[in-house]
């Protein structure tokens, strides 16, 4: 379910990316495109390229792409459907669903949302004035809590009693279940959920107030803590993280989250100045929170507890999410025994200093594992070598692995070789994995020193001047798959904000980019250098056939299409012969290329076949 595309399309044709950005940074003309210090992180000097004409725009200080939706998401923590009827409301535009049960499917949500944002202030005001909370006041009181903080964050009391604020909402009973707030007991009377607990409102990324947590008085009965069910329609702990709607600019900015545990765990690093913090709602750190953090461009989180505690099946998840989502998890030593709200407290300058040190999680579970050991004979030094390198074994990449067992040896002082050689055995019980480092990662959309590759320049021609490239390329040219993507997706679309709306992560960022500069660069220059790392590309199959076959004419057939091509790639770098070797190797290698992609999925090919589609004729 969702907005039909077309109403998506007028809302874009209709939004003036250079106004909404304007709305938030000082933007200027700049040539063709309008230039602006990044909002989305701090700077000094402008980094933000916006092309109103493409309607994208690309940061080339912290690299975030997009179009005018996704400026509204990331600048307000929408997501999508909201970010896209933000704007349709700012240009008078009436949205339709894709179902028929959506419009009253968001209206019911809305509902329900309003009545726990009722709650919430229900709850509020009996913390600050109800006789029956002078204890809970006390309490927060001894734990530093006055009356500021307890209205920033709109801490809240629920009475002992057993239906005040039902009977205060005077909700449906679907609508007092569906919400969290209560229930029907057996008696069949409505019930609140909260009883005799200071409550922690806990909001989404877009600052709806959608569950609490409670948590109960010192001699109170029951779990220390008690979040709204995740029966609930409008709260799901998997997908919430406490203080991201309160800090999601400052994470914006900076690129970085502090995740926590608890709720005071937030609140105490927000006092100490960690403007970073949230926490998961009584469960573990999970993919969902993860991929909601990356929305908000947190490409480095800090996990301030004890990432150890969950051992290896944790550590290689985080691992998993670490190449998976191309981010950074570090870990905050914290003094043993103390969790960040603690801390904030007692020595709020230690605990930014361990925010602000926090050392990457493989180093910290080594550390942990060396620290506990006995390191006084060489016996023990190499028993506890044994234990580090069977954690460092959970790492997925090689080479992290190997410097790892370096420093391990190091510490341990054993031989670095003999220890190589243990852990290449698998000291874990498992084979050594694979190095990390699949194509298609953000970080390559882009050379590595800012340059544009061959392949990106031609992508900026289909992007900025199609009719110079009609007939003359095709996604087969394309060697490196983000980029392959990127071309099959602007192909289809014609636009660039539509094409990015098919494509990975990547892709996009590369389309936004390429989008806000046209460039200057020739059509036959660039196809050359397109040709020359096809042609590449071309011989090495050919080899590779030439060598998978025993059949003296296929083996001829092969040698001379690699001649054939070697020669026209030479003659590629002569001005008086380029437009002509273009002119016939190009095709040529469109068609070879396609030959072989289509036999490649099946079982098997004929060398025979294969070397009539190489042979240059």
């Amino acid at each position: 379910m969702g907005i039909v595309a077309d109403d998506i399309a007028r809302v874009r044709a209709a939004s003036d990316i250079v106004a909404i950005i304007g709305e938030h940074t000082e933007i200027k003309r700049s040539g063709r495109q309008w230039m602006a210090r990044c909002p989305l992180h701090g700077e000094r000097t402008p980094s933000l390229s916006v092309s109103p004409d493409k309607g994208v725009y690309y940061c080339f200080g912290c690299q975030r792409s997009g179009d005018v939706i996704t400026f509204v998401q990331e600048i307000e923590g929408f997501d999508f459907i909201a970010a896209v009827e933000s704007l349709a409301a700012r240009a008078g535009i009436q949205l339709h669903y894709t179902s028929s049960d959506e419009r009253a499917a968001r209206s019911r949500k809305r509902r329900l949302l309003e009545s726990v944002a009722a709650a919430a202030d229900f709850y509020h005001r009996r913390l600050l004035a109800g006789s029956d909370a002078g204890a809970a006041r006390s309490y927060l009181r001894s734990r530093g809590y006055d009356g500021d903080l307890v209205r920033r964050w709109k801490l809240g009391w629920a009475p002992d009693d057993w239906d005040r604020l039902a009977e205060h909402l005077g909700l449906s009973d679907d609508d007092l279940r569906d919400s969290g707030l209560g229930f029907v007991n057996r008696g069949g009377r409505q019930q609140d959920f909260f009883r005799a607990r200071i409550l922690f409102p806990i909001t989404d990324e877009r600052g709806d107030t959608v569950g609490f947590g409670g948590r109960v008085m010192p001699d109170g009965d029951g779990p220390k803590y008690l979040n709204t069910s995740t029966e609930a329609k409008t709260y799901d702990k998997s997908r919430v993280l406490f203080g991201l709607h309160e800090h999601r600019r400052e994470i914006v900015r900076a690129g970085q989250a502090v995740v926590c545990e608890g709720y005071t765990d937030v609140i105490g690093c927000a006092e100490a100045g960690i403007l970073l913090a949230v926490a998961t709602c009584g469960t573990a750190l999970t993919e969902d929170h993860v991929r909601l953090l990356k929305r908000f461009s947190a490409d480095r989180l800090v996990l301030a507890f004890d990432a150890d505690a969950a051992g290896a099946a944790a550590a290689v998840r985080v691992y998993d999410w670490e190449r998976q989502f191309e981010l950074e998890v570090l870990v905050a030593d914290l003094p043993p025994g103390q969790d960040p709200g603690d801390l904030a407290r007692s020595d709020p300058a230690e605990l930014r200093r361990a925010v602000e040190e926090a050392v990457p999680l493989l180093q910290f579970r080594v550390d942990r594992v060396l620290a506990e050991a006995d390191l006084s004979t060489i016996e023990r030094r190499v028993r506890a070598a044994e234990r580090a390198v069977a954690v460092v074994n959970e790492h997925p990449d090689a080479m992290v692995r190997d410097r790892r067992v370096l420093d391990v040896a190091d510490r341990c002082q054993v031989d670095s070789e003999q220890l190589r050689r243990f852990a290449a055995s698998g000291a874990d019980g498992r084979s050594a994995r694979g190095v990390s480092g699949e194509s298609g990662s953000a970080a390559e959309a882009v050379r590595g020193d800012g340059r544009l590759t061959p392949e990106d320049e031609a992508l900026r021609l289909a992007m900025h001047r199609p009719d110079d490239v009609a007939g003359r390329l095709s996604a087969v040219l394309f060697g490196d798959p983000v980029r392959r993507e990127a071309y099959e997706a602007l192909a289809s679309e014609g636009a660039v904000a539509e094409a990015a709306d098919r494509v990975s992560q990547a892709a996009a960022q590369l389309l936004h980019r390429l989008a806000i500069d046209p460039g200057d660069a020739s059509v036959e220059d660039v196809l050359a250098r397109v040709a020359r790392l096809t042609a590449d590309r071309a011989m090495g199959s050919l080899r590779r056939l030439n060598r998978a076959t025993s059949d003296p004419a296929e083996r001829r057939r092969y040698i001379d299409s690699l001649v054939w091509i070697h020669k026209q790639a030479e003659r590629l770098s002569e001005r008086g012969t380029r437009d002509e070797a273009l002119a016939g190797l190009l095709p040529w290698l469109i068609e070879h290329a396609r030959s072989l992609e289509d036999f490649a999925g099946r079982a098997s090919v004929s060398g025979a076949l294969v070397a009539s589609q190489a042979d240059p004729g």
